[in-house]
């Protein structure tokens, strides 16, 4: 019987599953939101709000305080990179501060293609973090208004493509004849034959 048995094993011996939490919680502090299995999903949840709180009691003591110093050292032995670590304590930790708990969210996606394991997106809740956030400021700003239906349909269409913009779809358009060549081999067959 598995009588107050805390954790999952995910098979794998104590030093790799605690290495691999150490890594997926470095990997969500940096980028906010990664993809994983769901049992993996639920056992990094408490131990990124671990992390999560004692980054805040450190933040809420102060600075330069030796309880902050000390924080800073409980968070560092599970992750390694001082960048993560200063992101922690700088922006993620402050914007938690009048939160009480639950720091993450689990979103379940799918399963996974090659051997059907559920896939879930664990992200931390309030993350402005959006990483094509530059390309759609700058393509709502050069975008003219679409007008029509037509249009709209374009637009779309070329959203689900990949996000081109109308730029680089006019030139791809602009640089093919109405057979489909490019205009410079037409010209040069042009000249061969003269």
């Amino acid at each position: 019987m598995r009588h107050r048995v805390a954790h999952r094993k995910l098979g794998r011996v104590t030093e790799h599953r605690i290495a691999m939490l150490r890594g997926q919680a470095q990997a969500l502090i940096r980028h906010e939101r990664i993809e994983t299995t769901v049992p993996r999903a639920k056992e990094l949840r408490p131990f990124v709000e671990r992390l999560i709180t004692v980054a805040k009691r450190g933040i809420s003591e102060g600075g330069r305080t030796t309880k902050a110093l000390n924080a800073r050292r409980l968070v560092a032995q599970d992750l390694q990179d001082k960048a993560v670590v200063t992101k922690l304590f700088d922006t993620i930790a402050p914007r938690f501060q009048a939160r009480p708990g639950g720091y993450t969210r689990i979103l379940r996606v799918g399963f996974r293609r090659g051997d059907s394991a559920e896939v879930a997106q664990i992200e931390l809740v309030g993350s402005e973090y959006n990483p094509n956030l530059e390309a759609e400021t700058a393509q709502t700003d050069t975008a003219a208004p679409v007008k029509g239906v037509g249009g709209r349909l374009k637009a779309a269409a070329s959203r689900l493509r990949g996000k081109k913009t109308e730029a680089a779809t006019d030139a791809a358009v602009e640089g093919k004849t109405k057979k489909g060549a490019p205009k410079g081999a037409r010209a040069k067959k042009k000249t061969e034959d003269e």
